[in-house]
């Protein structure tokens, strides 16, 4: 019975070093939060409004490689899913806010191919299928 409290208590500890050993003492410098991007509108170079970031694609390595922007619609009714790069997106500072822009129009993106989110994939996929 000691052994087994014995061995508890050395595996509970292991779990603490583990676990401190992973978390980080302040935010890496230059880093940025996936709220500056998700839930923001995005404007074309013109300052027009053409849709607002619906999600934020991250690779298996954790970087952020793309966005999903709804475009059209109203209040998210008739709206449709792009997807695009994320190097595409350029953020500016103005008015003491942050501003997502690209060189694209809203046509632009209206024309471009639509995405759904599938739940039995987990990830974005082409409409109709």
């Amino acid at each position: 019975m000691n052994k087994l409290i014995a061995g508890c208590v050395v595996a509970a500890g292991m779990m603490t070093a583990a676990h401190a050993a992973e978390t980080m003492s302040a935010a890496p410098a230059e880093s940025w939060t996936v709220t500056n991007y998700y839930k923001q509108s995005v404007y074309d170079p013109q300052q027009n409004k053409i849709g607002d970031v619906d999600d934020v694609l991250v690779d298996k390595s954790g970087k952020i490689n793309g966005l999903v922007i709804g475009v059209g619609g109203f209040l998210g009714a008739g709206e449709k899913d792009v997807i695009v790069p994320f190097t595409a997106v350029k953020t500016a500072k103005k008015d003491n806010k942050w501003w997502l822009t690209l060189n694209e129009s809203k046509d632009g993106l209206k024309s471009a191919p639509g995405f759904k989110y599938d739940r039995a994939s987990t990830t974005w996929v082409p409409e109709g299928k």
